[in-house]
């Protein structure tokens, strides 16, 4: 009777610790996404008179949006420990983040682990699929100028062009500096077969942790954002007319994610908390753009050996629970990445803070029309 009592009571703490947090990341996102939307509004003058500035200011609530997020997760015992090179001295360079994709969780490690990169998250771009628009968080990623992409052969090539539009429009007038892309075009349970299938008929690497790679969006993004020098190497010169801020891509950063026992991590989980404190697992590996290939076809086998690359990592990480050690090192150091918990109440703080100043704000003037 009494392991029937004690299990009863662990769910039962369960459920309502799950009710609890879901209850006030709704009204998180109540309070915050709202009052983000409305400070924008009141400050389109400044759009029209100092542009930097503005966007300054919203990458700023931007990146506190995303602390946010990576709160959720953060007060749930979720970390992360991060592995290979440090990427802190890039973070005002430019450069193409190329992640691993297993699950929505991946989006949410990004958010915690990118936290500590000095100005990297409020002047970063994301490409993610198109569904992410119709999320609580859409309104957020669109007026911060992410791209949206459909998969499927149907739409491929227009999403291309699209997305070269979107860069020159809006990558460099915003200042961004860092763009985020899950090259497999989908989560790994979802892509696996296809993968495996067309490796098999393509000779290609067979994956099992990961997915072949697709070309289309990363090979955009190197020829409008990394400018090209006359032997189809990207460098790091700057393109013409730019200026001296704007120099183009200056890195590729291969980012990959792993979770303990190879099981990942969605957002159902952050929200509700129901999995025991996890740590989850980053592997950074740096390349200067100089050595990255923009022929399509040499591009294409550089892509793929990231991937291979990637499954070697993983296989290792399953295998042993630690990633193996880059070239050169005869043992691999791990870094424990922290966020500040003062400053999560802080941003906390001001979001339901600033929510109260809105419905105050506009109760008034609902009251004075009406």
């Amino acid at each position: 009777m009494a392991p029937h009592l004690d299990a009863a009571r662990k769910l039962f703490w369960i459920l309502m610790k799950s009710l609890l947090r879901f209850t006030f990341m709704f009204v998180n996102n109540c309070v915050a996404i709202p009052s983000y939307c409305l400070y924008l509004i009141v400050l389109q003058p400044l759009r029209v008179l100092d542009a930097h500035t503005f966007w300054y200011i919203e990458g700023v609530m931007f990146r506190w949006l995303l602390a946010m997020v990576a709160s959720w997760g953060w007060c749930a015992g979720y970390t992360v420990t991060e592995w290979g090179d440090d990427v802190r001295p890039m973070s005002e360079d430019e450069a193409m983040v190329i992640v691993n994709h297993q699950a929505t969780g991946d989006v949410c490690t990004l958010m915690m682990c990118l936290q500590d990169k000095g100005t990297v998250v409020r002047k970063m771009m994301w490409l993610m699929d198109h569904v992410f628009k119709y999320t609580n968080f859409g309104v957020v990623s669109l007026i911060h100028g992410d791209f949206f992409i459909r998969q499927g052969k149907a739409h491929r090539e227009k999403q291309l062009i699209y997305l070269k539009d979107h860069l020159d429009k809006y990558y460099y007038s915003r200042d961004r500096k860092w763009i985020v892309l899950f090259p497999e075009g989908g989560f790994l349970r979802k892509r696996r077969e296809t993968s495996q299938s067309f490796a098999k008929k393509n000779d290609l690497p067979y994956l099992t942790h990961v997915t072949l790679p697709r070309l289309g969006a990363t090979e955009i993004i190197l020829k409008t954002l990394g400018p090209q020098q006359e032997n189809g190497i990207l460098g790091t010169e700057g393109l013409p007319g730019q200026s001296n801020k704007a120099k183009g891509l200056q890195w590729v950063i291969d980012m990959t994610i792993a979770y303990p026992n190879a099981r990942p991590m969605d957002i159902q989980t952050w929200i509700f908390g129901y999995r025991d404190p996890t740590v989850t697992h980053v592997h950074y590996r740096t390349y200067p753009i100089k050595d990255v290939p923009l022929e399509s076809e040499a591009l294409a086998d550089w892509l793929y050996q990231r991937f291979v690359e990637k499954e070697k990592l993983l296989a290792h990480f399953y295998k042993t629970g630690v990633f193996p050690p880059l070239d050169g090192q005869e043992e691999l150091l791990s870094r424990n990445m922290t966020l500040d918990n003062a400053w999560l109440f802080f941003v906390q703080t001001f979001a339901f803070a600033s929510g109260y100043m809105w419905y105050s704000i506009l109760h008034h003037i609902y009251c004075w029309l009406f």
